[in-house]
């Protein structure tokens, strides 16, 4: 049975009392453990050992980026072995504003993927067209291309490291989202690009994301193919993001 996975990208927000507050509520509601939910937090770097100490092994882990590089001189970077170092188990790879705002491609998503795999941990590649691409007819083809290119070297045996988070650019931050037919749609088809390279498809844990938010969050979750999501804004606030936890229809 494939992962339910919920995690929250804290993005570049936080502090010490949001940790304090925030990761403490989260685990007193022990979200989503009883059906089965994996509940993870991605916090900014500088918080990641906090959020450990406040979650006390009832949350996952995980950090926003790494390096694309092992180790050496490359002042400012942080390597996948670093982020293992300090307890985490995901890494958010090609999130859509890395792509935008820092350049990154699909060859250096496909190395820092690369590095994570290496390193032990699971990869949480993000996926997702702009709102351009989806008019022009080409959003299959632009995320089957992000995920050719981006697993392009994952062998055989790193498969069941490997999450995929699909993200259209146009509902990151917007309000906007996907419907939950439309968003299955892609998912169905992620699937199927997955299949097509040899991977065990069934079993990838595929998420949704992109204002994702209690309201619309069953409606998704409900879908045959999504497994999950990966919440920005909305995992910032503790009742929100427990609902969004609790949303995945009863015995899926």
């Amino acid at each position: 049975m494939r992962r339910k996975i919920v995690a929250g990208n804290w993005k570049m927000n936080g502090s010490k009392d949001l940790v304090q507050q925030l990761v403490g509520v989260i685990c007193d509601h022990a979200v989503g453990l009883d059906s089965g939910v994996e509940v993870v937090i991605v916090p900014p770097a500088p918080y990641i050992t906090l959020v450990q100490q406040q979650a006390d092994g009832k949350l996952a882990l995980g950090i926003q980026n790494v390096s694309q590089w092992q180790s050496g001189a490359y002042t400012g970077e942080v390597s996948a072995d670093m982020a293992k170092d300090l307890g985490c188990w995901y890494v958010l790879v090609g999130h859509s504003e890395r792509r935008q705002l820092f350049g990154e491609n699909d060859e250096v998503v496909a190395r820092k993927v690369g590095q994570v795999l290496e390193s032990g941990l699971t990869a949480m590649l993000c996926v997702g067209e702009t709102l351009e691409q989806r008019e022009a007819g080409e959003a299959e083809r632009v995320v089957a291309g992000q995920i050719k290119r981006g697993l392009a070297g994952v062998s055989a045996d790193q498969w069941s490291r490997v999450v995929v988070a699909y993200e259209p650019v146009w509902a990151i931050g917007t309000g906007k989202t996907a419907t939950a037919e439309d968003a299955q749609a892609m998912h169905a088809e992620i699937r199927s690009v997955l299949e097509s390279m040899k991977a065990p498809s069934e079993e990838i844990s595929v998420l949704y994301g992109g204002s994702v938010k209690a309201d619309n969050a069953a409606a998704l979750f409900s879908e045959p193919d999504i497994d999950g999501g990966l919440i920005g804004g909305a995992s910032l606030k503790a009742d929100e993001f427990i609902s969004i936890c609790r949303a995945f229809p009863a015995g899926s």
